[in-house]
């Protein structure tokens, strides 16, 4: 068995940990969300279900990581208790990280694509209207070579990096990636607010204003402030707890967490700060939706004095953001053929690449060729397939699944997670807090999982929403069936208890 790599230094943890957390969901849906629902108002209301709801499910996955040392494919069969079958959710963790990818990386091309077409002044520097900036965006995914280009690209340079090992490629590169993003996004946020008229913005979105709020209906606000802080972690697929097996027991996991939560609501509130005042400053409604990254900001970009340089700043820092994410979740879906089958790394990165470009393939497609097929109804395609699964489904309930394992003594227990939770230096996780774990905070889950498929189908018609409604359930209890009942011949291995 090889020797388990680790961190060479805390922040590297952390940084490589916030790259995993940070995505383009920090940087469009926040100020996306911001901009919908009042602004300040709801940067409050998000802060506290980040602490409510993220934090301690990010400790429950670095705590299983770091005690198990293994990957999610091989950490619940090291404690689980005997007979168990806790180890099944491995299988939908798999599944989970390579569904992202899926159409992650597609995504990270378009981010890389667009730098590129920055840096040439393909989208500044002219006089291009909103009208013509869309129609490159079409130009851009009705094109499949350009598409399945940048996306093997982004493959490529990702497997590459973690073919390089933990300390030597992940931890080093994504510290440097990292540090670079906070940098591009310091620079950006302080150039939005010096821009005229952007003084308004600011105080959308730095002054509560609980009348605005009001105004979408406090349930939806509440609601969307949940699922944000819920998703923004990247919590619920083994994504993160990867990397607590990588950790030595120097520190607590606590405060560990905080660290990482603290750094990316930093790049949540900053990209904010970039794309709030700037959309006051040209009039344009911050709340637009995904087409503020790919429409809206690039007319802005071009009607802006050095529009050209903003522009590609902008999108460095995007595909920064984008390629620290695949990096992580590219070293997790190494880490699954290292645990299950003891495979070198360089092998596990060359099978990978070849069988991440090949199930890259219909995403791309699905913007062109295969346009045609819309599986979530009218307007839908295979990337919003995707997405769904990962985010409407194998989030919450590996959340979930997490929650029960580490408080309910069915699984690991609640004695045994808050000692790996507490073990080393630094902040104790409450052990008040396991009422509140064990009841309260998975039936929130559960909330946020089914109301995922109300937002999804409801405007579909009653003949569309309960079919699928019904299957949201089927699909929880046959979860819950294949991982809470007993297997007579399951042997427990390398138990840490």
């Amino acid at each position: 068995m090889q020797e388990r790599e680790k961190f060479g230094s805390r922040l590297g943890f952390i940084l490589v940990s916030a790259g995993c957390a940070v995505g383009l969901g920090n940087v469009w849906k926040f100020p996306y969300m911001c901009g919908k629902y009042g602004g300040a108002a709801f940067i409050l209301i998000y802060l506290i279900f980040l602490v409510l709801l993220g934090f301690p499910i990010m400790v429950c996955e670095f705590s299983v990581g770091r005690s198990s040392q293994k990957s999610c494919a091989a950490s619940f069969r090291e404690l689980e208790p005997p007979g168990s079958r806790w180890h099944n959710y491995s299988y939908l963790g798999i599944a989970g990280n390579y569904l992202l990818m899926m159409f992650y990386t597609v995504v990270a091309g378009w981010m890389l694509y667009y730098c590129c077409r920055s840096l040439t002044g393909e989208f500044t520097g002219q006089s291009l209207t909103v009208d013509q900036v869309a129609a490159k965006f079409g130009e851009m995914t009705g094109s499949p070579g350009t598409l399945i280009f940048w996306m093997v690209l982004a493959v490529v340079i990702s497997f590459g990096i973690c073919s390089l090992g933990v300390q030597k490629g992940v931890e080093k590169i994504t510290k440097i990636m990292m540090i670079c993003l906070l940098a591009l996004i310091a620079v950006l946020a302080v150039h939005s607010v010096t821009l005229p008229g952007a003084g308004e913005g600011l105080r959308f979105y730095l002054i509560p204003d609980f009348e605005r709020m009001m105004e979408q209906g406090l349930g939806n606000v509440v609601f969307g402030a949940m699922s944000q802080a819920f998703f923004t972690l990247s919590i619920g697929i083994g994504a993160l707890a990867i990397f607590g097996s990588y950790l030595d027991k120097d520190r607590s996991l606590s405060g560990e967490a905080v660290s990482i939560a603290l750094l990316d609501t930093l790049v949540a509130l900053l990209a904010g700060l970039i794309i709030i005042p700037a959309c006051f400053s040209y009039g344009i409604e911050p709340g637009s939706g995904p087409s503020l990254i790919f429409i809206t900001l690039p007319n802005i970009f071009n009607q802006m004095a050095g529009g050209r340089v903003w522009g590609t700043l902008f999108f460095l820092f995007l595909s920064f953001a984008a390629l620290s994410t695949v990096v992580a979740v590219f070293e997790n879906i190494i880490s699954f053929a290292i645990d299950l089958w003891g495979w070198e790394r360089k092998k596990a990165v060359l099978v990978n690449i070849l069988l991440l470009i090949l199930l890259s393939m219909p995403c791309a497609l699905g913007f062109n060729i295969l346009s045609g097929i819309q599986p979530l109804g009218p307007g839908s395609g295979i990337m919003d397939l995707e997405d769904f699964l990962v985010s409407n489904n194998i989030l919450p309930i590996g959340s979930l699944i997490y929650l029960m394992f580490c408080t309910t003594r069915y699984g690991w227990g609640w004695e045994d997670f808050i000692q790996e939770a507490n073990t080393g230096k630094g902040m104790r996780f409450p052990a008040a807090m396991k009422g509140y774990m064990t009841f309260i905070l998975p039936a929130i889950v559960l909330l946020i999982y089914l109301k995922g498929y109300w937002d999804m189908f409801a405007g579909q018609g009653t003949g569309y929403l309960l079919p699928w409604m019904a299957a949201a359930v089927l699909f929880l209890a046959f979860t819950g069936w294949s991982i809470l009942g007993r297997d007579r011949d399951q042997k427990k291995k390398g138990s840490t208890k």
